[in-house]
């Protein structure tokens, strides 16, 4: 069992609470007793080795692990206070509130313009289409790719390069107004000028947005996030801010995996 840090600041509060959360693929155990607390409007980076549970506990925040054959999520995650493995939560309005971008950009087959207005669409916010070209624009602009999409709404998102395209699909994202974004490896298959775009874009989201990134890039985590978490072979070894956990891990692990003896 992992438990919660302390170096939380006491005046931050936690979007996120979770305690003892344990994940099951059939008879494999994938996570094992992690708890840990993600402060509102921070980027928290989930770093370790592949395998180690990283985007499988990513995956319990918006339940995404429900959609998996074999799957069983045990222990307790809150969001807001609110226990989103509750059997009256309606999944549907949970991954509005936590949006999620993936490795690869995935844009719909639809226009850059339908893209994003598929989610107000779905949920209901817009009560006109003046409403939604506002969200649509405004999500956009967010995202940082309006000046490159406005005049190409009509367009396939497909027809966008891979950066556009993932920033088409954090838009997409945040254009349900969610709390949370969950990132995994949103820049791993993007060239270096896209991951600069995009690293540029987190640190710009969170201030509206609560944000997780995986990554395995610890470059990349102490550039982004304000807060690290280390997981390996699926225990949470480690939490803390970026800075302590890059330069006094409390652990002998996270010291080995951050100066590269194993990974």
């Amino acid at each position: 069992m992992s438990l919660p840090d302390d170096t939380t600041p006491p005046e931050a509060a936690n979007m996120i609470v979770a305690r003892d959360v344990d994940v099951h693929y059939d008879d494999k155990q994938a996570l094992f007793g992690v708890s840990l607390d993600v402060v509102g409007g921070n980027v928290t980076a989930l770093i370790g080795p592949s395998g180690c549970g990283k985007s499988t506990f990513l995956r319990c925040l918006n339940r995404m692990n429900d959609v998996i054959e074999g799957c069983r999520v045990s222990g307790r995650i809150e969001i807001e206070g609110e226990d989103i493995y509750d059997r009256s939560l309606d999944v549907v309005q949970l991954r509005a509130r936590v949006g999620m971008v993936f490795q690869k950009p995935n844009p719909f087959p639809k226009s850059i313009y339908d893209n994003i207005a598929y989610g107000p669409r779905i949920h209901g916010l817009a009560a006109s289409r003046g409403e939604l070209d506002e969200i649509v624009e405004r999500s956009l602009v967010r995202a940082g790719l309006w000046d490159e999409a406005k005049d190409r709404l009509r367009q396939p998102g497909t027809s966008l390069s891979g950066g556009q395209q993932q920033r088409l699909c954090i838009a997409r994202a945040i254009a349900v107004d969610p709390q949370v974004v969950l990132m995994d490896e949103p820049c791993s298959a993007l060239d270096p000028i896209a991951t600069a775009r995009i690293e540029e874009l987190i640190d710009e989201l969170r201030q509206n947005y609560t944000i997780l990134i995986v990554t395995h890039s610890m470059q990349q985590a102490a550039r982004v996030s304000q807060r690290t978490a280390f997981f390996h072979l699926g225990y949470l070894v480690e939490v803390g801010t970026t800075e302590q956990i890059f330069t006094n891990p409390h652990d002998s692990r996270t010291q080995d995996y951050i100066t590269g003896r194993f990974g």
